[in-house]
Formats: structure tokens, sequence, C-alpha cells
């Protein structure tokens, strides 16, 4: 894997977290968002805890502090977004959610272009809440909050780097989210925990948006350009759309397209231009 080519592997990463994101939602009639999340941050767990093997002892309070802060971002931005996924179509979740790591990286920024890309980030955010039918705005409020907890994530992944070795990050954030969200999910199953669907569907989604992505990252991102990479995760709402139409029939209109394009061109034009380029993590969904 390591000799592939850096940027297919991102590629196949970001293909693979949407392919997951559309599989999970494809299972919303038999459980809830909060138990779907729930038993994908917990089967991920098992499986990294079998490759990773975390080291706990000896770990100060500031470790603990920043990875359980990961975990809460992490576990909070796939909470989330399942939840908005449940009310409002994959492409436009991914779409709002996206303005989040877009934000983080013009935060501080002083210079006139900047406020372009700001500007048509916002156009197509106001283009979607101006669609004819309307949009679900509890779900579109839902998104955006993934999105935020997607930027606090993307903050912690430098300082939680220097602490954690490789896949200890990842392993120990999905076991707090693990513990968070076993009671909301027990509570609300009702009978989907005996449901074999649900397990395996789960299972594969647990590896696909989460083991394979970050493992895939974590391998390019060793040897690819930060503005490279951050221009290659802008393409996250075109890939969440284009499985959402394969797999769950979802069809975008022209005004969504229009705002999905807005929210792309603008993240390529702030990561293009940026001193230094800013490097937003994946595994999003």
């Amino acid at each position: 894997m390591s000799r592939m080519n850096p940027v297919v592997l991102v590629l196949i990463a970001i293909a693979s977290v949407q392919f997951g994101a559309s599989l999970a939602k494809g299972v919303f009639d038999a459980a809830g968002p909060a138990t779907l999340a729930f038993l994908r941050v917990g089967i991920a767990t098992l499986v990294l805890l079998a490759v990773a093997r975390p080291r706990l002892r000896g770990r100060t309070l500031r470790d603990w502090a920043v990875v359980l802060a990961y975990g809460l971002c992490l576990t909070g931005m796939n909470t989330a977004i399942y939840f908005s996924f449940a009310r409002i179509p994959i492409g436009v979740a991914v779409t709002l959610e996206f303005i989040g790591p877009l934000a983080l990286g013009l935060i501080g920024s002083r210079r006139l272009l900047d406020l372009v890309w700001v500007g048509l980030a916002a156009a197509g955010v106001v283009m979607l809440g101006a669609l004819p039918v309307g949009i679900d705005l509890a779900g579109a409020a839902l998104a955006l909050l993934a999105g935020a907890l997607w930027a606090g994530y993307i903050a912690l992944a430098g300082p939680v780097g220097r602490r954690w070795e490789d896949l200890s990050a990842l392993t120990v954030g999905n076991g707090v989210g693990a513990l968070l969200l076993a009671v909301p999910a027990i509570v609300l199953a009702g009978d989907a925990f005996a449901q074999p669907r649900v397990w395996g569907i789960m299972a594969l989604v647990a590896l696909l948006s989460t083991v394979i992505p970050y493992a895939l990252e974590l391998t390019a991102r060793r040897s690819i350009r930060a503005s490279t990479f951050g221009i290659l995760m802008s393409l996250e709402p075109a890939a969440a759309a284009l499985f959402a139409l394969i797999l769950l029939g979802e069809v975008l209109g022209p005004v969504e397209l229009a705002a999905m394009a807005c929210v792309i061109v603008a993240s390529v034009g702030a990561i293009r231009s940026a001193r230094p380029a800013p490097q937003p993590a994946g595994t999003t969904v």
C-alpha cells in the first residue's frame, strides 16, 4: 500500500468514507442515528484495539485531556451528521458540513482574496436555504454542527498526534465515543440489536468510514503536500452526492448542485491561496 500513489490513496479514502455513509443511511429504517453511530464507533474500536494496542499507562493528564477532547469532537461530528442524514440528502449535509474545515482554514486571514472564498461559501449556504421547497432547518443546523466539530477535530489532530502514536488516538477517541453513546443508543435501539442486517452493515461501515480511510490517509500524508491533500478532500461533497445517488436514489437539483460547487470552489481557492496551506483531516462521516 505504501508504494501506491498517495493521491490514489486519498481518493480511495474519500470514496470509502462516503460509500460507508450511504450504506449507513440505508439502514435508517431499522435503527436510529444514535444507535448506528454507537455501533460504528464501538465496532471500529474493537478492530482498532486489535491492530493498534494503544499504550495507556504512564500517560499525563494533558495526554488524556487532549485525546478526550479529540474523541468528543470525533464522536460528536459523526453522530450529528448521522442525525442530519435522517433529515436532508447526504450531498447537501456534507456540503454544509464542509463549511467547518473551510472556516477553520480562513480564520485569522486578513487578505482581501480570502473574503472572496468566504463570500462564495456563504453564497452556497444561502442558495441551499433558498430552495423552492425549503430545507429542513434542523437537518441543516446538525450538518453545520458536524462541520464545527470537524474543525475542532482538525485543530486537535496536531496536538494529539504529538502525544499519541499512530492509530492510538483514533482508537482511544472511538472508545470514548462508544462509552458516551452507549446509554442513548441502547435506550433508543428498539429491536435494532436483534437484527443481523444492522450489525453486518454497520460492521462494514466501521471499516469503510473509520478504519480503512484513516489508515490510507495516514500513509498518504507522509508523502503528499498539505495543499494537495486539502484540495483532494474538497471532493468530499461531490463523492457524497454520487454515492447517495447510486445507493439511495437521492437526486440533487440544479440549485443544490450549484451550492455544492460554490463550497468546493471556495475550499479549493482558500487552500491554494493559503500561507501556509491548511491541512484538513478526513474521516468525517
